[in-house]
Formats: structure tokens, C-alpha cells, sequence
């Protein structure tokens, strides 16, 4: 018997479901997310193997999720299209939303007292224009250099409490990362909390800001105080 048209279409569809039907796809796709990057800057990140790594990565490109390129030797991936970071959104967004265990870890990120909801990226972007927020990318110094929100400045959680004595303790703090499957925005702000400091994370992270048409930066980030105000 042949297949019908709606089996074809399905079975493609199921194709890419199948994509993201594993953990270190998804890590994969989060740092496509920050950057193009070669296999073996992608193994490293996500302490897979450079087979592994490569494996996974045939996977993603057969579902059409990413592509590739070669720079000499080397292999060079990037995302297919800017929707698939809107698909791996909807995907935690729709775990969040009806699997308690989900709820129950991030809930457990926040420490004892609960999360203060993430401030919007448009609200981000007019705070930031009247100078009203400190500003902070929790994530790798090479991801913050390949492109960052105008006026953040770069740390790490390893390096926040020694961050902490120059940040302004009136000011706004908001925080944000890699995106919907990061957890480093998360565990800044609770951190930041506990110290006393008036801080939420910015929903979504750097590639969602980017896709909403707003500015990013290339440009070195503040290396302690507040940031300073953005003309956007």
C-alpha cells in the first residue's frame, strides 16, 4: 500500500520531533543559538565527544534544523533557521506548563523564596534606555564576546560574588543567559537576592533578544559598576 499524502507529511514532521528527542541536541542547539561554532568547539561545550558530538549534529542537520559549512579543516555549524529558537522556546514553555517535575526543579533553582517574574524584553529595552538598570550576561566570556545586549556587563556565577561590592545596591538588577533551557539567569538572581540586591532575569535569553530586531553588541563589556544608558 502507498503512503498517503498526510503519512509522507507526518513522518517528516515526526522527523524533527525525533530531532529534539534527546538531551544533547537540544544543549547542541542552545549554543547554535549564541553562535555559529566547529564541531569541536561544540564538543567541548557540551562535554560531548567530538563523535558524539558529530553524530548528533548529522541528526540535526538530516531534520533540517541546522546546516554547515567548511572553513579549511574544520566544520562549521549554525541553526538552519532563526525559527527553530522559537521552537525550542515553545517546547520548555509547554513543559513548564504541564510537567510538575520541570515546576519543581526550576522552583528549586530560586532557593526558598519564590522567583519574581522575568521582566519582558520590550520592558528591558526601555529600562535600559533610561539608564534605570544594571545590566548582567551570565554567560561564557567567548559567547558574551560574540554578541551581547548593549550595556551588560559579562560575569560568570563563579565570579559574581567578587562582582557584587560594585554593583549598585539601589539599582534594578536583571540577568540573563543562553535562553528558555539555561539556568545561569536563575541562579544569578537568586544569589543576587539572597544578597539583598532587587533583581529579576530577563525573559528568554541573548538569541531571543536578538530575534526581536534588537540591537547586539560585539563591543567589550563594563568590567564592574552599573551599566550606563543605551541609545536604541
Amino acid at each position: 500500500m502507498s503512503t498517503s499524502p498526510k503519512q509522507a507529511l507526518l513522518k517528516e514532521y515526526a522527523l524533527v520531533a525525533q530531532a529534539l528527542a534527546a538531551p544533547a541536541r537540544l544543549m547542541l542547539l542552545e549554543q547554535l543559538a549564541q553562535t555559529e561554532a566547529a564541531v569541536e568547539a561544540l564538543a567541548r561545550k557540551t562535554g560531548l565527544s567530538v563523535a558524539n558530538a558529530s553524530q548528533h549534529l548529522q541528526q540535526l542537520r538530516r531534520a533540517g534544523l541546522v546546516t554547515s559549512r567548511r572553513a579549511g579543516k574544520a566544520v562549521i555549524y549554525r541553526l538552519k533557521d532563526a525559527r527553530s529558537i522559537a521552537l525550542m522556546g515553545l517546547l520548555s514553555e509547554v513543559a513548564e506548563a504541564n510537567l510538575a517535575q520541570v515546576t519543581d526543579i526550576l522552583d528549586g533553582l530560586s532557593g526558598e523564596a519564590p522567583a519574581p517574574e522575568p521582566i519582558t524584553r520590550a520592558d528591558l529595552a526601555e529600562r535600559l534606555a533610561q539608564g534605570a538598570v544594571t545590566l548582567l550576561d551570565i554567560r561564557p566570556e567567548d559567547e558574551f564576546a560574540a554578541g551581547h545586549i548593549p550595556g551588560a556587563q559579562n560575569t560568570t556565577l563563579a565570579d559574581l560574588d567578587r562582582l557584587l561590592p560594585a554593583l549598585d545596591p539601589e539599582a534594578e538588577v536583571v540577568a540573563y543567559c543562553r535562553g528558555p533551557y539555561c539556568i545561569y539567569a536563575h541562579q544569578a538572581v537568586a544569589r543576587l537576592r539572597h544578597h539583598g540586591f532587587n533583581a529579576r532575569r530577563m525573559a528568554g535569553g541573548l538569541p531571543e533578544w536578538r530575534e526581536d530586531g534588537r540591537a547586539v553588541s560585539t563591543e567589550p563589556g563594563c568590567s564592574d559598576g552599573p551599566t550606563s544608558a543605551v541609545t536604541w
